[in-house]
């Protein structure tokens, strides 16, 4: 299930490349009054721990880099839509400066896509002569980019295409598009026009219908994998997208004006930030080193600082979390930012104004860093999700262990940065372990705890769509289709919900999470925290115990069902991925980079349903 890489030495686009297509569009941009929309497909059912908090409080950084980017380029008129903030949004209805935008846009992780789903499935009730053009994006579509294009004559509906790259893709398309633009056309017509002429094949990252019967796609056009931007410097700034945002509501259509400045940080006190992509280890159930083509790619201290300078002083949020893959992966870059840092923040007299920040990092470089920590504090370091998974390297080997995890937390508590665990629970692990090593879940969150940790995660090992173990976890009959009667769907994929394992008793690896969260998070430790807190700032401790006891309560209440159905139910198995039904092909007819190679090999016709063997235990 990985993407396949580019050949070696054209992973990357070339320096300036895409500095001088952002000034191309401006140009471009001014010949043509157009609005855009667009949206974070959001699904309210996946609210539960570990990011209860953040995922209402937080921009999600993919509509907000789309939103930039089409503000940089000229696109004034856009608004961008969340529906974390705005669930009762429906596109058939929306206007935007008076009539209905040119462009739809919508971003999705995969545990969103049913409500990707339903928004691409009502914009199509619009009549196709008047339909904006529909451009999806997002985690979901790049590895699943079919799963925008409906199958079925008796329900019409799909996206126009599919962006399965970054806004460098995006902008390719609509600078090809802008440049073919007739006078008074629209520019969905334009894009019809332009896809059939071939004028689009030569955009690598995007997926494409091709012929219609019936009011279905007969295939889809693969035009390849993207090439990647290798200096983010280049990348448009990101307070241009906190100045379009859609004010909170329960209406279904937009508002006159987007959400003033001042009113941003009150819903939004997180701000999301691109520092760094990239990580050194090769996890199997990670996808992110091969769709970074095993590239590490960052950002500029300065521009860091100025992004998130820029931000707080105008809309007020004051703390960054870095949407990165491994903060710390290359050392010797991770120190020109942090020293970049250190010193802008230095420089600003009041320290209420100096920026804050969070990011993700490893035990292993944590470590190799560990004479550095002082000054990453002092660049505005609070906060590392550091993904120990488990602490005996038993799922997994990188350079973690009962002891480098410890000493690595106790690091960066006395550092004053706060530690964050992410562990994964899976079939081997039992719930308490006796003996010198901790294999236990319990055994390893009461160290976790000890080491420094204010706040963690677990979740249930799931089949991640991009990792090399994709294909393998349903080939071994190890993901359910159904438990009790309940299909599994899309918005359970996030591992808060037990939906592949072999252990006989699943139900127990669904009641162990519970309570390794009921261990953490609960109202002793809260009095604890208040008398004597695990971390130098003193409530930080205790509001932590309080998010996490709030969001014990939801996880439980939207997994409580699913345990008994796990523990009496009927559990069928799945033996095949969800595969495209729609074939794929590239431009010249080869199989596509972004099918699996099941659905290459067997070839699936689109007018036949997808077949799923599966077997009752």
């Amino acid at each position: 299930m990985e993407l396949p890489r580019r050949e070696r030495g054209d992973e990357l686009l070339r320096p300036g490349e895409m500095t001088e297509l952002r000034r191309r569009l401006r140009l471009l941009s001014r010949q043509h009054d157009l609005n855009s929309v667009i949206v974070c497909a959001f699904d309210h059912r996946t609210r539960m721990l570990p990011f209860i908090y953040a995922d209402l409080r937080m921009v999600p950084a993919g509509v907000r880099a789309v939103g930039a980017a089409m503000v940089d380029a000229g696109f004034e008129n856009t608004r961008i839509v969340l529906q974390q903030w705005n669930r009762r949004f429906r596109p058939s209805q929306m206007q935007l400066e008076g009539r209905l935008p040119d462009l739809f846009l919508v971003s999705s992780m995969q545990i969103h896509a049913e409500a990707c789903t339903a928004l691409i499935r009502d914009i199509c009730r619009i009549d196709p002569a008047h339909r904006p053009l529909v451009i999806v994006g997002g985690p979901k579509v790049i590895y699943e980019p079919w799963d925008v294009f409906g199958i079925d004559p008796q329900d019409p509906w799909g996206a126009d295409v599919a962006v399965t790259g970054e806004e460098f893709v995006l902008l390719s398309l609509l600078e090809t598009l802008l440049t073919e633009r007739r006078g008074g056309e629209s520019l969905r017509a334009t894009f019809l026009r332009a896809r059939d002429g071939g004028e689009l094949d030569s955009i690598a990252g995007l997926v494409y219908a091709q012929g219609q019967r019936e009011g279905v796609a007969e295939q889809l056009i693969d035009t390849g994998i993207q090439r990647l931007l290798g200096d983010l410097d280049e990348l448009p700034h990101a307070a241009l997208s906190y100045r379009l945002l859609e004010p909170p509501s329960r209406s279904a259509t937009l508002s006159s004006k987007p959400l003033p400045p001042e009113r941003v940080a009150r819903y939004s006190p997180l701000g999301s930030l691109v520092m760094t992509f990239g990580c050194k280890f090769a996890c199997p159930y990670c996808p992110i080193p091969a769709f970074n083509q095993r590239q590490h790619r960052v950002k500029s201290g300065q521009r860091i600082a100025e992004e998130m300078t820029a931000i707080q002083r105008e809309f007020g949020i004051r703390f960054f979390f870095g949407a990165d893959d491994n903060f710390f992966n290359n050392h010797t870059r991770t120190m020109e930012i942090i020293e970049t840092l250190a010193r802008i923040r230095k420089q600003e007299a009041n320290p209420r104004r100096r920026f804050r920040w969070a990011s993700e990092v490893t035990v292993h470089d944590t470590l190799a860093l560990q004479q550095h920590l002082p000054l990453i504090h002092q660049a505005g370091a609070r906060s590392l999700w550091l993904g120990v998974e488990d602490m005996t390297a038993t799922l997994i080997k990188k350079g973690q262990s009962v002891d480098n995890t410890s000493e690595a937390f106790r690091l960066l508590r006395s550092s004053g940065i706060h530690p964050m665990p992410m562990m994964m629970h899976h079939d081997a692990q039992p719930l308490v372990s006796r003996g010198p090593k901790p294999y236990g879940l319990l055994n390893q969150v009461k160290l976790l705890r000890k080491a420094g940790a204010v706040s963690m995660q677990v979740l249930m090992l799931v089949p991640a769509t991009g990792s090399k173990l994709y294909s393998g976890t349903y080939t071994s009959g190890t993901v359910y289709e159904s438990v009790g009667g309940r299909m599994v769907q899309q918005h359970m994929l996030g591992g808060n919900y037990v939906i592949a394992s072999q252990h006989p008793q699943p139900w127990r690896k669904q009641v162990n999470i519970l309570l390794a969260y009921a261990y953490f998070y609960n109202p002793l430790r809260l009095a604890v925290a208040l008398i004597r807190p695990n971390t130098r700032l003193y409530l930080a401790d205790a509001v932590w115990q309080v998010l996490g006891m709030w969001g014990l309560c939801q996880t439980v209440k939207k997994t409580f069902g699913w345990t008994l159905r796990l523990l009496f139910g009927k559990i069928r198995r799945r033996f095949k991925p969800p595969l495209n039904q729609i074939p794929m092909r590239t431009v010249e007819g080869l199989p596509a980079d972004h099918a699996l190679p099941e659905a290459i090999e067997i070839g699936l016709p689109r007018s036949q349903p997808e077949f799923n063997p599966v077997v009752s235990v």
